[in-house]
């Protein structure tokens, strides 16, 4: 049976592999955040994309998470909507966070890939600072490149 020996050398090779660090879930974010159509990440300019383990407890209790693993991204900072309103002093730079943790977790119970999973974060994420409606962010989501 060629599809059983397919899959048995699949399943073997995760024997000796572990979950992606830090460092080479960056990368990974990087690469999903290429993807991205051009036109999409032009709008970007000065969005910082940050990979952390979790989100920081003041976030949790601010949204009234019930679990750390509840958060897989968030956006922080001034969307595009509401930029002239906003003082520009003083202000940090906007950020996209990607949670590690909460992202292996997710990917562990579901049968998408880990780099289709990290586009959709970023995608929802960056969508919040543009004020993207779902049915936009899924129409970006569409045209991402393979």
């Amino acid at each position: 049976m060629p599809n059983g020996s397919t899959a048995r050398n699949n399943a073997i090779a995760w024997r000796s592999r572990e979950a992606p660090s830090l460092e080479a879930f960056e990368i990974l974010a990087e690469d999903a955040f290429a993807r991205l159509p051009e036109s999409f990440r032009t709008l970007c300019g000065g969005v910082v994309l940050r990979v952390e383990d979790f989100p920081e407890d003041d976030v949790l209790e601010e949204l009234e998470a019930e679990s750390p693993f509840d958060l897989l991204g968030l956006f922080q900072g001034v969307g595009l909507a509401q930029a002239g309103a906003v003082a520009d002093t003083g202000r940090l730079p906007n950020m996209v966070f990607l949670y590690r943790r909460p992202i292996l977790d997710y990917w562990s119970e579901n049968e998408e890939t880990l780099g289709e999973i990290i586009a959709h974060v970023l995608i929802h994420e960056i969508g919040h600072h543009f004020g993207l409606s779902d049915a936009d962010m899924e129409r970006v989501e569409s045209q991402v490149e393979d």
